[in-house]
């Protein structure tokens, strides 16, 4: 079965204007944004997809720059919010407020907190209690705040770029496996290659400023989010991403299936989820709709395996003591799925 016979053809000039767009929006980016094309591809497919982004890097690698960046270009709202031990929930998703009417009567008025934005920066999360972390984590899944009694909207589109520092770990809360499997892709920055930080800072030691132009719209990311969905997934692929995911785990389920790879037995203390499979096929829809591709190739699967697995497959103390982390993980699998 090919793709067209599947499902109905994409309506071609709306596919064409919209990666056009896309591709102006990257330009746009590159002239603040020095490098990093890697990240900025994953972080633009997480918002064409409609999913969400935990980012980890050390400090100075401009991933406040590269989110207010990419909301200017998108003409989106941006907030962001500085997560310490004493922020509470209401400082996230806002709080009822007595205030005094014009005839003197006092009722509660909800006042919205920094979440009421189409992109939040949450800096830094794991140095906040659980129970703040939960509120950001609710806003993420149901796209709304429920503050008493009544739930409020959030704004459409909705992005939450999460980061997290590698280094200072003294006073963290680390988030939950289960919190973390919210997040649909883990983005590692890595520091700039030689020529790229030169020009960085060539670029930030003078009097050069740059004026962005918006390029999309909020209507039409959610445009570009409906069309991203519509792009055909062979069912072969399809089965690739489900095989992939599935082999990242011990437990099978009651069908069994394939031998669990060595490999896992030996450096696995947990694998991905079904979530893993969804985010695959979205991520791999959304990286050929940014190439300008009108379907899904196995090399967009195998592309977005990284990000949308690193976070879900958890490696055992054998592992770490060997030195084998998630990433050699997954290109095990991606190995053995190609060679099964």
């Amino acid at each position: 079965m090919t793709p067209t016979e599947a499902t109905p053809p994409i309506e071609e000039r709306t596919f064409r204007e919209l990666t056009a767009k896309v591709e102006r929006v990257r330009a746009e980016v590159g002239r603040v944004i020095v490098g990093q094309s890697e990240v900025m591809d994953q972080l633009l497919m997480a918002i064409l997809a409609g999913g969400h982004c935990l980012m980890e890097g050390v400090p100075g690698l401009a991933k406040t720059l590269m989110v207010s960046t990419l909301a200017q270009v998108l003409d989106l709202s941006f907030k962001r919010i500085q997560f310490t031990p004493d922020l509470m929930p209401g400082d996230i998703t806002g709080s009822d407020v007595l205030s005094e009417q014009p005839d003197g009567s006092r009722k509660f008025a909800f006042v919205e907190g920094p979440v009421f934005a189409h992109m939040i920066l949450a800096d830094e999360i794991n140095r906040t209690p659980p129970k703040t972390q939960a509120a950001l984590l609710e806003a993420m899944q149901e796209r709304c705040v429920t503050v008493g009694r009544a739930t409020y909207p959030l704004p459409r589109p909705f992005f939450v770029l999460a980061t997290q520092n590698p280094i200072e770990q003294e006073g963290t809360y680390g988030l939950p496996e289960a919190q973390q499997d919210r997040f649909m892709f883990f983005v590692a920055v890595l520091y700039p290659e030689k020529d790229e930080e030169l020009e960085v800072v060539r670029r930030t030691t003078g009097n050069r400023a740059v004026k962005l132009d918006p390029i999309l719209t909020g209507e039409e990311i959610l445009a570009a989010q409906r069309l991203i969905r519509e792009v055909p997934v062979a069912d072969h692929l399809a089965e690739f991403a489900v095989s992939l995911v599935r082999a990242s785990r011990t437990q099978r389920g009651k069908e069994g299936g394939a031998a669990v790879p060595e490999f896992i037995l030996k450096y696995q203390q947990w694998g991905a989820g079904p979530r893993a499979s969804q985010y695959l096929i979205l991520g791999a829809k959304a990286r050929a709709f940014l190439h300008g591709h009108t379907h899904v190739a196995k090399e967009d699967i195998a592309a977005v395996a990284r990000p949308v697995l690193r976070h879900r497959i958890i490696v055992n103390f054998a592992a770490q003591a060997e030195g084998v982390t998630s990433e050699r993980v997954i290109e095990w699998l991606l190995e053995h799925v190609n060679n099964g």
